[in-house]
């Protein structure tokens, strides 16, 4: 029998810290800075109305600092205290949350579970810490925002969605990792006050136009390929960070956050028997978050969907990660597709550069259709293989003289 997964009453931090609706965005900032959270759940007289994120925070920087939180709040997804942890990491991984309100029956906040709370679970799981637990380059994403040293704080703040995922890696004019710059960090930027100078008010200088390198924390924590995801979750927790990079030759070339972990969880949490069906796999797409073109998103769910029917013919796929990376430069509309499919016969991996996201999402599909077809061809090939061998071992003639010599052995002809 499989071993149970935690709860989210397992899991969660009782009595979290709080605010109340009416204070200020400065004493949030405040909280937010010293504690290292991303989101703090906000009560109206020991209700829970809402979560208050730094994003939020960050994305109406503009606001003066004695604005009031409930004006800032985001409805989050409300926990069960027997949720496991695989639904758990659902809910976070589709709101782009880093931690989300435990509620009871009457919702009242009960705790509050983040995605540190579950990684930290994951190195004593069996389900995940076993002897299938994959190496960290094939669930890692890339290293797709790097930032310099000498960019400014600004940079960050257009990038918050996908700062909210992971830390960006930073480097030197080498391109060589020197440390990482995550929301916490940007917090620490955003809750400075500035002022203008008596004697020329129009100098004033902004809060985010400081150098990322005055804010960044070094060094980065880094693992070689091979490392396994158990391995580099313990390490996570014990220096307490939300990422790792693997780097090659002293430069990032991916980047292994918590939300890549989580999906680990929830593909290994899927049904391992019966009939495949496109309806069970988790389906996680990243990186368009900005995009307001519903017909652009419906047809990228189709051709999903169809994709994974085609896989289906051959493996059963648990868990779909699509990353979506626009190069933004003023030379190319290129971008980087990357996917992750995690099956019952393992995680496959595809890629794709271009200007045409349709086509790269197809391609994709199809590439990984064609990986789980050899993967299937080859499992089928091993079986005959080793059904001949078993046939051959069987159906050996028996020298004839050997049967004489063992007869007169054991005395067999007397």
């Amino acid at each position: 029998m499989p071993a149970a997964w935690p709860s989210a009453a397992d899991l969660m931090t009782s009595r979290p810290v709080t605010l109340p609706h009416d204070a200020p965005i400065s004493r949030a900032l405040g909280l937010m800075r010293t504690h290292g959270f991303h989101e703090i759940p906000v009560l109206r007289r020991s209700r829970l109305v809402g979560l208050l994120t730094i994003e939020s925070i960050a994305r109406r920087v503009s606001r003066a600092l004695t604005t009031k939180v409930e004006h800032l709040l985001i409805l989050p997804p409300m926990i069960v205290p027997t949720a496991t942890l695989p639904e758990v990491a659902e809910q976070l991984l589709a709101t782009g949350l880093r931690a989300a309100p435990v509620v009871g029956r009457r919702g009242e906040l009960l705790g509050i579970v983040s995605r540190t709370d579950l990684v930290r679970a994951l190195p004593d799981l069996p389900q995940v810490a076993g002897p299938n637990t994959p190496p960290v380059e094939t669930i890692a994403g890339p290293a797709a925002h790097i930032v310099r040293e000498d960019d400014l704080c600004r940079k960050l703040v257009a990038q918050i969605r996908s700062l909210e995922e992971h830390p960006f890696p930073v480097v030197d004019r080498r391109g060589r990792l020197v440390g990482a710059v995550g929301v916490k960090d940007l917090g620490g930027v955003l809750w400075r006050p500035t002022t203008p100078g008596k004697r020329d008010a129009k100098a004033t200088r902004s809060a985010l136009d400081v150098e990322v390198a005055s804010i960044m924390h070094s060094p980065a924590l880094t693992v070689p390929a091979g490392t396994s995801a158990a391995e580099a979750a313990r390490r996570m927790s014990e220096e307490n960070v939300s990422s790792v990079f693997v780097v090659e030759d002293g430069r990032p070339t991916r980047v292994l956050g918590q939300a890549d972990l989580l999906g680990l969880v929830v593909g290994r949490s899927r049904p391992a028997k019966g009939r495949a069906r496109v309806e069970d796999v988790y389906v996680e797409i990243t990186g368009l978050r900005g995009s307001g073109d519903p017909a652009l998103l419906a047809e990228i769910d189709h051709l999903v969907a169809r994709g994974l029917r085609r896989v289906a013919r051959y493996v059963r796929p648990t868990f779909f990660s699509l990353h979506v990376a626009p190069h933004a430069t003023h030379r190319t509309n290129d971008l980087t597709v990357e996917a992750r499919l995690h099956t019952d016969s393992g995680i496959y991996y595809a890629s794709h550069t271009g200007w045409n996201l349709l086509a790269g999402v197809s391609g994709l599909l199809d590439e990984l259709t064609a990986q789980t077809m050899r993967s299937r061809e080859a499992s089928r090939d091993r079986g005959r293989r080793s059904r001949r061998t078993r046939e051959a071992d069987e159906t050996e003639p028996v020298d004839p003289d050997l049967e004489e010599r063992i007869r007169v052995a054991t005395g067999a002809d007397e």
